[in-house]
């Protein structure tokens, strides 16, 4: 008898949290913001990717101190939105939040990009603008040089080896 109440309990726990869950993942709409790239300068263009279903509806926008309100679209085959922004050119070098309004519901994502002044730093990736100095030239002559002696004693050793 003590086993058919607790598996009664048990049941009815598990109906309770299933049919609770649906609700509180809808509370919990939309769930992530991602901004892309997170360096950005000043007239550049931002793209903003929103999770939630309810951002589907017309009239869902991110804001942000950075760009003007712009409107969020869907991606077709999922419940994410997205949206392009472009930098202002009078904003101030930083980081800076963006925030989803969809369906009467607002999510926050706090330093989600950062405004650089002018381009992105790429770098040249160790290259230089004047190309090989001469004696960059000298040491890679003498590496060659040395490597051309090393493999022609290597095979005249092997050749003698095949005499014997």
């Amino acid at each position: 008898m003590r086993t058919t109440r607790a598996l009664a309990v048990a049941v009815a726990a598990v109906g309770v949290v299933g049919l609770a869950a649906p609700a509180a993942s809808a509370w919990a709409d939309p769930t992530n913001i991602v901004a892309m790239p997170s360096v950005v300068p000043r007239g550049g263009h931002l793209t903003v990717t929103v999770d939630g279903s309810s951002c589907q509806s017309s009239g869902s926008k991110i804001t942000s101190p950075a760009f003007p309100d712009t409107e969020l679209r869907g991606i077709p085959g999922g419940s994410a939105v997205s949206a392009t922004a472009i930098i202002h050119q009078h904003t101030r070098p930083g980081a800076y939040d963006i925030t989803a309004h969809c369906g009467g519901k607002t999510l926050t994502r706090p330093a989600a990009f950062t405004v650089i002044h002018g381009g992105v730093r790429g770098g040249l990736g160790g290259s230089t603008h004047s190309g090989a100095t001469g004696t960059d030239m000298a040491i890679g002559g003498a590496l060659v040089a040395a490597a051309v002696v090393g493999g022609g004693v290597f095979w005249m050793r092997r050749r003698s080896e095949n005499r014997v």
